[in-house]
Parts: C-alpha cells; structure tokens; sequence
C-alpha cells in the first residue's frame, strides 16, 4: 500500500485531540436537506481512548488501539435512520490502511481495472464485494501473507486467525472513523468542499435550510462528480485518509438490525443478502457520510462510487466466519413484469413509458391521496419534510394482483439522495419475497444517492437487479440506453 507520510502529524493530531435550486423538472430536485444545528466534537469519557502508532509491518498500516465506544447515532442526530440504534461495541487492536486502495494496487493484484473513472493514484470502485475480498486474498500472495478468505463462488468464509490483508468489520470501520469523537462526523462541524470530497452542493444540514442558507455553519461548495486522487485532504486524528467521501467502503458485515446487548468485536448479521458499506461516496450528500450512516448493496454488484479500505489483524483471532449465498432471483418476461413508477414533473413518467414499449410489461403509476404540489419550490419542501420525518404518504392506487409478478421495475426520481416517500409507501404495503426489483432514477446530477440503500432495506427479501440512472429525461440516447439496460438484466 502507499507509504504512510502522514503517521507523525497523525500522532501529534491524536494528542491534541486526547488534550482536548435550481429550477425545472423532478430530477432536478436531488433534493437534498439538512439541519443546521451546531455540532461540537468530543470524546465518551466511558470509553477506552483510542491510540496511533506506527506499525512495524512494512506496508505502511496504522496501528488502531482497541477500545469501547458508542456504535450507532444518538436519536437528537439529525438524518440518523432507524437501523442506526445505539449500544456498546468494544474492537481489539487493529492495523488500517491510511489509504483506500488505488486503481495501480489493484490493477497490479488482479490484471485489471473495472473503474469508472481512470486514473492510478484514484481509489478503485466499481466492485463488488466478491471482487473486493478476492483482492485481499490476491494481495496478501503478494506480500507473503496468509490469506484472509476461503471463496466457493457466492460463499465466503474468514479465518479470523490469519495474518492477511481483509476488509474492515462495520464496528472497525466506524471505532476508526470517529476517532474517539462523538459527533456525526469526526470533525467538528460538517466537512465542507474543501474538507471531502461529496456532492459538494449539499453540506450537512442543507435540507431544512435550502432556501435561505444563513444558519447553516458549512456553506455549500464545489461538486466535483468525479473521485480525486487518494490523500488529497488532511487526514482524520488517527491518520486515515477520506473516511468521509470519494467512495465508500466495504465492511465484512452482512446488513442486519444492531442487537441491544453489548458485543465485542462483532461481525454482522449471520444470515442476509446485502453487504454494508461505510463512509459516503464523491456523488453522496453529507448526511450519507455521518460516522453511522450504513449502506448496502448485494455482494455481487458493485457501484461507481464504492471502493476499498484494507485492514489487518493486529493479533491472531480464532475461529472463522461464515458467509451467506447471495440472493438471486429471475427476471422474467411479459405479464410476469410489472413498471412501477411515482413521477412528479414527467420525466420518469416518459421514462417508464420507453420501457414499457420495449418490453410490453404492465405498467403502474403511483399516486397520492393528498399529492405534492405542482409548484417546485413548494415541493423541495414537502419532500424533505416528509423524508426527515420518514413520512409514508396514503396512496390513491393499488396494485391488486402484485402476486402475478415476479420482476418489479421500480422507476422515481432521486429527491434528497434517496427515494421520495411515496416509494416507501409501495415497498411497504406488498410481499416482495422472492421477487426481483430493478430500479430506475431519474436524476439532475446525484445519480442514485442512496436510493438502491433505501430500497434494499424496506425489500430486504427481495433480488436486486441492476439499476439505471438517466440524467433528467435521458436525451438523445435514452431509448439505446434502456435496450442495453433490459437486455443486462436478461429482459427482452
């Protein structure tokens, strides 16, 4: 891995801190909102301090010192979700990677490179959490280390005693990235532009200041919609490089509800069909990067904004872990498809109905009792309100035979980095077991935010196929666009 260069001024750091609207149609609203509280920084006086030292493996990896801490957000957080509950985790010692792992590292371990964006001094993203566990088997060959993982296709089991390179558990991954800090992010306020790199425009809080921007304490800043080299902003107290933004990273865990007993280096969920990833991506609003945020995605699918972050036993475990097999379900044909679709200003409407001639599927508009308002100012409001409050708006229509489809196309527009509530709402009056839903987005530049993460959680039973984000109506190329899409996700 990339030497570390920092390790010193992060021991200083760590001592320190011991001492101390655009206009227009849906896809334009990525509406993204925040609470402008202001937030302090500090340590949980019950917990074990967390130390830096530098680690006498010649890899550069950071020693991260034990200690119990406080997993999950308190309720006054503002954004927390419900999965995020708090209880006590204690983590023994650990080495982290300073860096998430460059295209160049991965490319020299495994022959190639699935990016979306090219560069060697990038982070690697597009894979999956099979491809990820596979480099840290790859790159452990390479130094001469036992490897981590033994994979039998979907199957994946962790000897916990071996002294090779693995991915981080969600409770290493959130102990490092806090830091021994308490507050949604191990800074003091919301990182900025200049701090992360994010969907810029949309600082912490931002929601429920939208319109007038005076109370926020981050203003809004540079959007970059690309990731940046790695290193490129100062380093959290313990030494470790873009724990929030650039791309997030995935964890071992399978996604699960947190239990309510303390636990002591815990590994997940034992059974499940998603992998949490951590940390926010380049295209992720700010709340999706809190230190407890949790997302998700099937191991086998991977994402343009999701890479990797290497860590290492500090001393042998015992033991191993067991995997699960992914979920897979069928996409099937005809009358057994079903497009579902909530549209605001049209442009998933027009969406939807491009699928719907190229496949002859069925076809569903979600509506509303009490539907949002036509003017687009008005509605930026009522949907972040009803996504703050976690809101499930009454739906005027019903799918009344949802048992004759096996494939859902589940097509809305990306409001706030997430799905707009009447989504929920749908997910949430039907079965989805053993079904398949293929979601699509329409979109003003935040792509899927944490929308596949929203659904996956309401339709936890269910397959997820691969998505499509079309940027506002799609353009020119919308109609070739979604024949390469149904034919991806073997529909014809």
């Amino acid at each position: 891995m990339k030497r570390v260069t920092a390790i010193f001024l992060s021991i200083i750091l760590a001592v320190s801190l011991a001492a101390c609207g655009q206009t227009g149609t849906e896809q334009q609203a990525d509406m993204q909102t925040e609470n402008s509280d202001n937030v302090t920084q500090g340590t949980d006086v019950e917990d074990k301090p967390v130390q830096v030292q530098e680690t006498d493996v010649e890899d550069g990896f950071i020693l991260i010192t034990g200690g119990t801490f406080q997993m999950g957000s308190p309720d006054t957080e503002a954004w927390r979700s419900d999965d995020e509950i708090q209880h006590p985790v204690t983590v023994s010692d650990f080495y982290m990677a300073p860096y998430e792992v460059t295209q160049a590292e991965y490319e020299a371990a495994m022959g190639s490179n699935p990016s979306n964006f090219s560069g060697s001094d990038l982070p690697v993203e597009n894979i999956t959490w099979l491809e990820a566990v596979s480099f840290c088997n790859a790159y452990s060959v390479e130094k001469g280390l036992e490897p981590v993982y033994s994979i039998d296709g979907q199957n994946v089991s962790w000897n916990r005693s071996a002294d090779g390179y693995r991915l981080p558990t969600e409770a290493e991954w959130e102990y490092a990235c806090r830091a021994g800090t308490t507050t949604p992010f191990y800074m003091e306020n919301s990182p900025s532009a200049e701090e992360a790199n994010y969907y810029g425009h949309y600082p912490y809080m931002i929601e429920d200041n939208y319109f007038s921007q005076g109370n926020l304490t981050v203003k809004p800043g540079e959007y970059r919609q690309t990731t940046v080299a790695v290193g490129s902003f100062s380093p959290n107290p313990l030494g470790l490089y873009d724990m929030h933004g650039n791309v997030g990273e995935w964890t071992w865990d399978i996604y699960g509800a947190y239990p309510d007993e303390e636990q002591t280096d815990p590994v997940g969920a034992a059974t499940g069909t998603c992998r949490v990833y951590r940390g926010g991506g380049w295209n992720d609003f700010a709340k999706n990067m809190r230190c407890a945020y949790r997302a998700m995605m099937d191991q086998d699918k991977g994402s343009f904004n999701i890479g990797i972050r290497l860590v290492r036993n500090a001393h042998p475990g015992s033991g191993s872990v067991e995997g699960t097999e992914a979920q897979v379900g069928d996409s099937g044909t005809g009358s057994s498809i079903l497009i579902a679709y909530f549209s605001w200003g049209g442009n998933t409407r027009g969406i939807a109905e491009e699928i719907q001639s190229q496949t002859g599927a069925d076809l569903f508009e979600i509506t509303l009792v009490n539907p949002y308002s036509s003017d687009y100012n008005t509605v930026l409001d009522e949907a972040q309100r009803d996504q703050n409050e976690q809101a499930r708006p009454e739906l005027a229509s019903h799918v009344e035979n949802m048992d004759d489809y096996d494939t859902i196309i589940l097509g809305y527009p990306n409001w706030w980095a997430s799905i707009p509530m009447p989504i929920a709402s749908f997910l949430e009056e039907y079965d989805f077991s053993g079904k398949t839903i293929i979601p699509f987005c329409s979109h003003g530049g935040g792509r899927f935010g944490q929308s596949l993460t929203a659904i996956a959680k309401l339709a936890p039973d269910a397959a997820m196929g691969e998505a499509l984000s079309v940027h506002y109506s799609g353009g020119t190329t919308l109609k070739e666009d979604i024949s390469q899409w149904l034919e991806t996700n073997s529909i014809k």
